[in-house]
């Protein structure tokens, strides 16, 4: 799958983030909001009235969100261009189509840099099966078990992510040994880990949030599901890290310093 085919173009979507999803104002969004009704700044030509102020307003849920291309999949191919508001009664499948689209471009995202990363033809295979499935219609999409789809996906993205972490030298024991869990994730909220040696360290689930990561190496540390909310990463070293997402990015703190994989950008907040 062509990496570009996982990248937001909201020119071609229906808006479909601001309307499908629940908001909570707590969280960094304009108000709290129900799934399936329409962002109080959602123009009727489905782009934002304070896009260029998101950040100035403090609206962090919507800086930091990223729908790895659903939008577009969904508005474009699924629904042939033909929107909620021309088609009322396609809406309520279209918003559920669209939150199971960017789960799975979200796992073809991960699948296709495992790939990159270990050139294994299971890997391979399971892209193209999940890729076959974004091109359903949307009765058979929110038919789909994603929960059996995933742990067919979780299986091929840890054995990838452990080869990885061998050859670069698994730290995870050595590095942040008796650190404690939430829900199965480090918990490092506020963590001081600028002398930590974090290369090739499993941060899978990780909460980083506000965590103090500036000039780390990072190289190699698998990297996903972790929560960056906030994580200041001014000058650290991600550029080789595992699994990593824009969404990710766009909620950490960094800087010109900050070295990132060659997929991803730097937020133009941060260099303000």
């Amino acid at each position: 799958m062509n990496s570009h085919d996982l990248k937001p173009a909201c020119e071609k979507c229906f808006g479909l983030c601001c309307v499908a999803l629940y908001f909570s104002h707590a969280e960094g969004f304009p108000q709290d909001k129900v799934a399936g009704k329409p962002c109080i700044n959602l123009k009727e030509d489905f782009r934002c009235k304070v896009h260029e102020s998101l950040n100035k307003k403090g609206l962090k849920g919507c800086t930091s969100y990223e729908c790895l291309g659903a939008g577009q999949k969904v508005s474009m191919g699924t629904y042939g261009g033909h929107s909620w508001r021309e088609e009322p009664e396609t809406a309520n499948e279209m918003f559920e189509v669209f939150i199971i689209m960017r789960q799975l471009h979200e796992m073809l995202w991960y699948l296709t840099e495992a790939f990159s990363l270990k050139s294994d033809n299971d890997i391979k295979e399971k892209i193209d099966e999940i890729e076959k499935l974004t091109h359903l219609s949307g009765e058979a999409i929110v038919k789909l078990d994603l929960v059996t789809i995933r742990v067919g996906v979780n299986a091929l993205l840890f054995k990838t992510s452990e080869f990885i972490r061998k050859k670069a030298g698994d730290n995870e024991k050595s590095s942040l040994k008796g650190k404690k869990t939430i829900g199965g994730g480090l918990n490092l909220m506020g963590a001081d880990l600028r002398r930590k040696n974090l290369r090739g360290v499993n941060l899978s689930g990780a909460y980083l949030i506000a965590a103090n990561l500036r000039g780390v190496d990072l190289s190699f540390a698998d990297l996903i599901g972790a929560d960056m909310r906030d994580a200041d990463i001014s000058g650290a070293n991600l550029s080789k890290s595992i699994y990593l997402t824009q969404a990710q990015i766009n909620a950490a703190k960094g800087d010109s310093g900050t070295r990132l994989p060659r997929l991803l950008v730097k937020p133009t907040y941060w260099l303000k």
